[in-house]
């Protein structure tokens, strides 16, 4: 039994702030819960009244003659810390907290809701709001909120961080004839959440379709968890609202610079098994094309036009949404140029000519959809004076019957002329669209399920050769130092004790340590000053490259410390780094930023001078990263063409790349007090890579 069963389906609730009063709160609750259908038993709480709706009220749920699974309270705020303490009193199960008035107030208010999640806990009992329009179930049937519709029963799940939005999305559903197994008003989340009904949604057979309306998430780890389970059981597609990069948290990094407020919410979504709609037409598109078409076996899509412009309108979004144009067999093809016109295009797409009736368009269906390289397919309908909207949405419906592996999507682009057809075609389980473009995309949308669903489990890397109680302890020397970012050398010694490639660099605090340390590693040199707080070396004279020899090493550790000196007179500095010059190789940047909901970010792309400038990066979730992971994220920037080599130039070590960022992502997992790390920049060679420069800051 799932954990929040008797709460969709409860025995028995009670409705504390029940009214007898037409337009009050209490009222609409109540009558919402009896019009229903609601089969268990009711019972209105208020001191006033003695009989509402002809059911007996109760003075307060402690007189209450059995116990009560579920009680919805609508009450003013200041009633409701005491209300919900006698509903713990009595063994109550699950809350419904109607009433505003919270943390969205205020901090008067954050107390008052802080100290009813004290109860609750108190009492093991589970709390849906403060601030809801409450949920309804429609199979169970019950609608504890104050809704002014009940929508009809369907297969989507809605669940809504806005009670407006939700509200809006009922009234709409009645028009355009979307059902709904069940929909959840979220509220403040003071206890439940998204992530709850979605885990409860995932496992709900009635439910078809999960559709979320979001503005944060506050347990990000647990959102990736309960998500990517329920990804692998049904589509959970969500419109993450407050996407601008006006909510980006500050960085000092490279890599936090080129994080966007909402790219975490992005990765997360991608690297979970969540479809992310961009606007709420969208959202519910795919949900109509989830609820009510099969998966596809491919993304190879044939189009059905009786009009030329529509079809290169369709085909041209096929190319943009990353899908691919069917190509048909040698049999499909000279059939259809057997009984089409000579004038129709009989390959992909088919364009069966504005005179097409319904049997052109039908034996078109049979053969694109008969064809083993067609996967989906997209009829397009223009209304001309012989077009037969009605019969040709028999055929379709036909079509779909006959190939129920294979999606059959319309768009009749027209008005009154085809609206009896398309609604035959809603009614029949097709989804049917005005324009193409929406069709295509649901195509997308489905697609991407589908390779989701393909893409075989993945472990997360194994590490070889980590030497993690070494980071430990260079990180407790910059604690016990008082210093928050490590100095070069001392991030040149994390990288090493994780694998990770880097120039030898050792810290000097004499030129005769300097000249030794060269002498070992072997010329030619660079040497920098090593200083927490000088950010921009170069600027104050504090970096010398090229060094060939003892002398030069000699003279140039004192040049530095003279013109550190000379500009940052009250710098502390801990002396000169010294790092052998590394042949020149193509520049990347690998990097890490912390997002607040997920965590850590991996960041790559192009690196060097121009990072900020091109912003040619992507990113992905740190935990859980995997090798198949690591091959998209380099295929999505431009470095990924130098990397393959490009005019002429010899192909980089990708397999050495990918497992360095893995081994960046190991690091930053095992130490979640890193806050920022910046490798740039990384050379890339034939064989190979070797990081130059890493920045590091923890907390």
């Amino acid at each position: 039994m799932n954990k929040l069963t008797n709460m969709v389906r409860p025995g028995t609730v009670a409705v504390v702030g029940a009214s007898s009063k037409q337009g009050k709160i209490g009222h609409t609750v109540l009558n919402n819960i009896i019009s229903c259908g609601y089969k268990g038993k009711i019972y209105p709480i208020n001191p006033k009244e003695t009989e509402i709706e002809g059911i007996q009220a109760y003075q307060s749920v402690a007189d209450l003659p059995e116990p009560i699974d579920l009680a919805v309270i609508a009450v003013p705020a200041s009633l409701v810390p005491g209300v919900v303490e006698d509903c713990g009193r009595i063994g109550v199960k699950y809350l419904v907290i109607i009433t505003a008035g919270f943390k969205e107030i205020g901090a008067e208010g954050l107390e008052m809701e802080k100290k009813i999640i004290e109860t609750c806990r108190e009492h093991g009992m589970r709390l849906l709001g403060p601030n809801v329009v409450g949920f309804i179930d429609t199979h169970t049937p019950i609608n504890a909120s104050f809704a002014a519709t009940f929508p009809q029963k369907g297969e989507i799940a809605f669940l809504s961080q806005s009670g407006a939005m939700l509200v809006a999305i009922l009234d709409w559903s009645l028009s355009s004839g979307l059902g709904f197994s069940k929909v959840v008003s979220l509220g403040n989340k003071a206890d439940l959440s998204e992530i709850d009904f979605i885990e409860d949604a995932a496992d709900d057979p009635n439910t078809k379709v999960i559709l979320c309306y979001i503005e944060d998430i506050v347990d990000g780890p647990r959102f990736l968890d309960v998500a990517s389970r329920a990804a692998c059981k049904k589509p959970v597609i969500v419109i993450k609202s407050g996407t601008s990069q006006a909510g980006a948290q500050a960085a000092s990094s490279h890599t936090g610079a080129l994080a966007g407020s909402d790219l975490a919410y992005d990765v997360a979504f991608r690297q979970c098994g969540v479809i992310r709609a961009r606007s709420m037409t969208e959202l519910f598109n795919l949900a109509v094309a989830f609820a009510r078409s099969p998966v596809p076996a491919g993304k190879k899509v044939a189009i059905i036009t009786n009009s030329g412009g529509p079809g290169i309108i369709a085909t041209d979004n096929v190319e943009n949404y990353g899908l691919q144009m069917a190509r048909f067999t040698k049999d499909t093809i000279d059939a259809l140029r057997g009984t089409l016109p000579v004038e129709a295009n009989v390959y992909n797409p088919v364009d069966v000519l504005g005179d097409a009736k319904a049997d052109r368009y039908r034996f078109a269906l049979q053969k694109v959809c008969a064809d083993p390289n067609v996967d989906s397919v997209v009829v397009l309908m223009c209304p001309t004076g012989v077009t037969q909207p009605v019969e040709t949405s028999q055929a379709i419906l036909e079509a779909k019957k006959a190939y129920p592996e294979k999606p059959i999507l319309a768009a009749y682009m027209g008005g009154e002329t085809l609206a009896r057809g398309s609604a035959m075609l809603a009614e029949g389980g097709v989804p049917c669209f005005t324009f193409p473009e929406p069709a295509i995309s649901c195509i997308s949308g489905l697609v991407r399920y589908n390779e989701m669903l393909q893409k075989q489990e993945e472990a997360a890397a194994q590490m070889s050769r980590i030497d993690q109680k070494g980071a430990k302890a260079v990180f407790y020397d910059v604690i016990k130092d008082n210093r928050l970012v490590l100095l070069g050398s001392e991030a040149a010694e994390v990288a090493n004790c994780y694998g990770i490639p880097v120039a030898p660099t050792v810290l000097a605090t004499t030129p005769e340590e300097a000249a030794l340390e060269a002498d070992k590693m072997g010329y030619p040199v660079v040497m920098k000053v090593a200083s927490p707080k000088i950010l921009h070396k170069t600027d104050v004279g504090g970096v010398i490259v090229g060094l060939k020899n003892s002398d030069e090493v000699r003279r140039a550790y004192l040049e530095i410390m003279d013109n550190v000196y000379g500009y940052m007179p009250q710098a502390v500095v801990y002396g000169v780094e010294v790092q052998k010059m590394m042949p020149k190789g193509t520049e990347l940047i690998i990097g890490m930023t912390k997002d607040i909901q997920f965590g850590p970010l991996v960041g790559f792309g192009l690196g060097g001078i121009y990072v900020n400038l091109l912003k040619d990066v992507s990113f992905r979730l740190a935990r859980g990263l995997t090798s198949g992971e690591v091959e998209k994220m380099l295929q999505e920037t431009k470095a990924y063409t130098l990397l393959r080599g490009y005019r002429g130039e010899k192909p980089r070590d990708i397999a050495a790349l990918t497992d360095v960022i893995l081994r960046v992502a190991a690091l930053v997992n095992d130490f979640p007090e890193i806050t920022e790390m910046d490798i740039n920049p990384v050379f890339a060679y034939e064989e190979g890579l070797s990081a130059l420069d890493i920045k590091i800051t923890i907390s």
